[in-house]
């Protein structure tokens, strides 16, 4: 069996790090250089990238995105390795620390501002987060039912913050924020992995030292997209070859 499915969202996807995957819808995307492209290219595996920007757990699971499929559909029981990087959409992740680096006179503009509150809000973070372990577990269920005979690994979220210290232009407040909903989607990712069978790929903790604010950045800071780089907040393509390092050597173990 040679057949690879990954499925995940942006930090799965690589959006911005060129070139894009031929034919891939553009909202996907979906990087020919993220992790499972490179993967597939060092074990030889025919792969089926189905990660999609924006996704969440009911996006796999469940519900279709911008007319895809729900990407558990990509599955046929054939596989030999399977991949998840899902959780962070679901908490608001990324979401709150965009939201938080814009500028704070912007929190008071009607319906945008109440969304931006909204997102930097810990008490609703909190309660995301409360949610978000169930739905992990569903999905490690759901692969290992749907892939019997697959490796299916959880490959958990790139380090973005500084473990400590500033991370302009978030304030220390929201920086402490992104910190804990980080921590807590690693703790929970684990989780789920040991409950429902499946392999864990820790990221999250090999790049400690890598986040966007090192001297050796595996992720991008805070700023506004630019056409052909790769998104802020997200993977550069450093930081997607040491993640499909990390899964070569677990797959192969």
């Amino acid at each position: 069996m040679t057949r690879y499915v990954a499925l995940g969202s942006s930090m799965a996807a690589g959006p911005g790090i060129q070139p894009r995957v031929a034919g891939s819808p553009r909202p996907a995307g979906r990087s020919a250089r993220n992790y499972a492209h490179l993967v597939a290219a060092a074990l030889g595996l025919d792969l089926v990238d189905v990660t999609y920007s924006g996704a969440t757990t009911a996006h796999v699971l469940t519900d279709t995105q911008r007319g895809a499929a729900p990407q558990v559909d990509a599955l046929d029981g054939s596989e030999s390795l399977v991949t998840v990087t899902i959780g962070g959409n679901d908490v608001g992740y990324v979401p709150m620390l965009f939201a938080a680096g814009l500028p704070r006179p912007v929190r008071r503009i009607p319906l945008l501002g109440s969304k931006i509150r909204s997102l930097v809000n810990p008490a609703e973070r909190y309660v995301a987060l409360e949610e978000v372990g169930a739905a992990l577990v569903e999905v490690g269920r759901t692969l290992r039912q749907r892939a019997p005979r697959a490796t299916v690994l959880f490959v958990d979220y790139l380090t973005l913050l500084p473990p400590a210290g500033p991370a302009s232009p978030l304030s220390d407040h929201d920086a402490t924020l992104g910190r804990h909903l980080a921590l807590e989607l690693e703790r929970l990712t684990a989780q789920a992995a040991a409950t429902t069978g499946c392999g864990l790929v820790r990221a999250g903790a090999a790049s400690r030292d890598h986040h966007g604010w090192s001297p050796d950045p595996w992720t991008t800071r805070f700023g506004w997209p630019v056409p052909r780089r790769p998104a802020p907040l997200h993977p550069n393509a450093a930081g997607m070859r040491a993640v499909a390092d990390l899964v070569v050597a677990a797959a192969s173990g």
